[in-house]
């Protein structure tokens, strides 16, 4: 029987009504995987593959067959938006066949949620968060909910293995299931899997099924693919905004499809960039991504004053995880309407697999930090029969004139270059980032399992915990650690019949609508200098690292997480990467494959007019630095770089490593650090010496404790706060920090350099 026979009638009429002259490999895949096995399933397509009626066609089908008696399929997606929009694809299709498809989030009506309690069927749309109220307020009526539940679906796998997030998804199912006394197979969706043995494990953990992963095609896809350099200026006035007078502060560039090179006609105040953007997203309907909510706000309202200073309507939309639900929704209304041609500004928030109708290019403005995002950012065009297109503009201020390295590498650039290469030519995506000591959620699943399951005795409490597939690695020894701190703060206290039930203090944050997500909301916090204000910056560093606000270097002195308060003075120095984002966990093989994009001397198709120039000035200065043969290059005197090409948290354990290991010994001073690239310093000692001394000490065992600043408490991730110092220091140390990653490295660079090797 073929897969179009066995599908149930009314899902063959919806097949002829969309009028699909045969089905995609990737449904016939997923069918006979789905009908044919009691496996788990990851389906790995490009987006807009059809890999979400892939999923469901078999499993209605088999709902028609053998109704469940309640829920009988979870959908889960990582966006309210991606679960709006899949709820009118899913409804279309299943009204026939009388299949309720439930949503449930935050903004659905309660009237809405009241009737699928009262008859619990069909197919069930949630995100983590809902799952995790569900949980806590609805505990009693998971068996009812639940009782007959046989498929899970998780969309988005990828955006759901880098992070806490997806540790509270596998714990949230684990709880369920356990609750109402089912194992469901688990179906995975994802247009972005590298290697996808580590998302079978992360999709099979804890049901005790192997996960199938279908072989497919692999069409050929043609790219259209840009990128381009341009040269950004300070204002002015310095510390002032830039205002636009008269004319754009943008070069005259044509309007059609060609990729015209900038002209130098721009005043000095421009950012060109902006400019090119503001012209080439003219008459179309586009994406420009970025990579904070910040420069969000900033790129859109530059972009705004364009159209002001043109006289033009405003044709520019924003969208992030920070406005209003209907500021969101309106975008997303005018990007899926056929007739408007406007342009959306956004963040990662637009990068996942909402269908926004016929977009004709997405702009990347600088790096995206990984190879994943890359591609989920390029896969939002090329729908309806038109190839992906991504114009990249990448942005920095210029150097000196006889400027030498590092400053003479323009770093985003390179990076972008690296990050498209890696994909082409060796197909790599990041594999998963899951904490093997993630005490942050420890703290949250403990006390959502106390507020919903009521008073346990600490061995029920552990054993509930504990055994959670994500919680793995956390010893009982932990887990005591944890309750005796929760204990005398107040968030967990003991009954007279000596079990334990949530505290005051605990139920303040338990109550919170803000507790049912494990992510860091975007709060701000006041920066001031003395008696002077900055402004206002997200999640700050701790103390002893930098950030930039106000057109300067400030060194973090203290964080007052209570007052949401950063006191600091100013420096000189550049700004490192992000700290502590999980989007910015820039991979060793990316920065690996920097070098390489340095020391190379192939061209690059897509590298435009100024590109080119701007990549070929760089790797002159590559050159006669001899980069290509040492990680050490002397800058002048006593002064030096490193480049040890280490990806974002082995860099940040190198760099404690040289302070606190061997800063004497080498007679380091002035360390100024530009994660993940390269560290600046003076020292005393000789080239071959710091090797030698550098080498003898990675050979001695490196305790990640150890590493770890004196009075340092490095709150990291959303409910650190709440944890005893100790366990903050150990998650930091053995969670964040990538010790062995960068031990391994240095070592092999240390014996080539004393070995006279070449070094890449």
């Amino acid at each position: 029987m073929s897969t179009f026979d066995r599908y149930a009638p009314f899902i063959q009429d919806y097949i002829y009504q969309n009028g699909w002259e045969n089905l995609r490999a990737v449904q016939a895949a997923a069918a006979d995987v789905i009908f044919n096995t009691d496996d788990n399933l990851l389906l790995t397509a490009s987006t807009a593959s059809g890999k979400t009626e892939a999923a469901f066609f078999p499993i209605l089908t088999l709902f028609t067959e053998d109704m469940p008696t309640s829920v009988g399929a979870i959908y889960i997606g990582p966006l309210k938006a991606l679960i709006n929009d899949q709820f009118s694809r899913l409804n279309d299709l299943c009204r026939e066949a009388d299949i309720p498809v439930w949503h449930w989030h935050g903004d659905v009506s309660a009237s809405h949620k009241n009737k699928m309690m009262k008859h619990p069927s069909g197919i069930l749309q949630i995100t983590p968060e809902s799952l995790e109220a569900m949980l806590l307020h609805r505990h009693s009526a998971i068996g009812k909910l639940f009782g007959d539940l046989r498929f899970i679906v998780i969309d988005e796998l990828h955006s759901l293995m880098r992070g806490d997030r997806g540790g509270q998804t596998l714990c949230l199912i684990q709880r369920l299931c356990r609750l109402a006394g089912v194992n469901p197979r688990r179906i995975g969706l994802s247009a972005t899997i590298g290697d996808p043995r580590d998302a079978c494990e992360f999709l099979s953990a804890g049901t005790g099924r192997t996960t199938i992963v279908p072989r497919l095609p692999q069409g050929g896809v043609k790219w259209r693919l840009s990128m381009e350099h341009f040269y950004t200026y300070p204002p002015t006035n310095p510390g002032a905004p830039t205002k636009i007078h008269g004319q754009p502060p943008a070069p005259a560039l044509p309007t059609d499809d060609a990729l015209a090179p900038k002209t130098d006609t721009a005043p000095k105040e421009a950012d060109p960039g902006i400019g090119y953007i503001f012209e080439h997203t003219r008459g179309k309907k586009c994406l420009v991504f970025v990579n904070s909510r910040e420069e969000c706000e900033a790129v859109t309202t530059t972009l705004r004053q364009y159209c002001e200073a043109q006289h033009e309507p405003d044709r520019f939309l924003i969208h992030h995880g920070n406005l209003s639900e209907s500021y969101r929704e309106t975008a997303e209304a005018v990007m899926k309407d056929e007739e408007q041609f406007q342009t959306t500004v956004t963040t990662a928030t637009l990068e996942l697999g909402i269908d926004i109708g016929r977009l004709e290019r997405a702009f990347q403005i600088d790096a995206p930090f990984t190879v994943s995002s890359f591609l989920q950012r390029m896969g939002r065009t090329g729908r309806r029969e038109l190839p992906p297109e991504m114009w990249f503009v990448m942005r920095e201020e210029p150097p000196e004139p006889r400027a030498l390295l590092p400053v003479a590498i323009p770093w985003k650039l390179i990076q972008g270059i690296a990050l498209v290469q890696l994909y082409l030519e060796e197909r790599w995506v990041e594999p998963p980032k899951l904490d093997a000591l993630p005490y942050s959620l420890l703290y949250h699943q403990t006390m959502s399992t106390l507020a919903s399951c009521g008073e346990m005795t600490p061995a029920e409490l552990a054993s509930r915990i504990l055994t959670l597939r994500y919680f793995q690695q956390v010893t009982q020894e932990d887990f005591k650690c944890l309750l005796r701190h929760l204990l005398e703060t107040g968030h967990i206290q003991r009954t007279e019949a000596g079990g334990l039930i949530v505290g005051l203090a605990g139920e303040r944050v338990v109550n919170n609508y803000k507790f049912y997500a494990v992510f860091q909301e975007n709060e701000e916090y006041t920066v001031r200098a003395g008696s002077e204000e900055l402004g206002t910056i997200v999640k700050p560093p701790p103390a002893g690292e930098k950030i930039a606000i106000a057109g300067h270097v400030w060194l973090v002195d203290e964080v007052d997480y209570k007052r949401h308060m950063v006191y600091c003075e100013q420096i000189k120095g550049k700004v490192p990467a992000y700290f502590g984002e999980v989007p910015g966990d820039i991979h060793t093989k990316i920065l690996e494959r920097m070098l390489g994009v340095l020391c190379e001397e192939k061209s690059y198709p897509y590298l435009m007019k100024n590109g080119e120039a701007r990549l070929a000035e760089a790797r002159t200065a590559a050159k006669n630095a001899g980069l290509a043969g040492k990680n050490l290059i002397c800058l002048g005197g006593n002064m030096y770089c490193l480049f040890p090409w280490l990806g974002t948290y082995a860099f940040l354990a190198l760099e404690r490593f040289l302070k606190l290991r061997c800063g004497k010994r080498l007679g380091i001073k002035g360390l100024d650090v530009s994660r993940p690239y390269f560290i600046q310093f003076v020292m005393t000692v000789s080239e071959r010496t710091f090797w030698e001394i550098l080498a003898e000490e990675l050979r001695t065992p490196i305790d990640p404790m150890s590493l770890v600043y004196p009075g340092e408490v490095p709150l990291f991730d959303k409910y650190d706060e709440y944890l005893p110092e100790e366990l903050v220091k150990k998650g930091f140390a053995y969670g964040v920090l990538d010790v062995d990653g960068m031990r391994e490295k240095m070592l092999r660079l240390c014996e080539r350099a004393l070995s006279g090797a070449t070094e890449a």
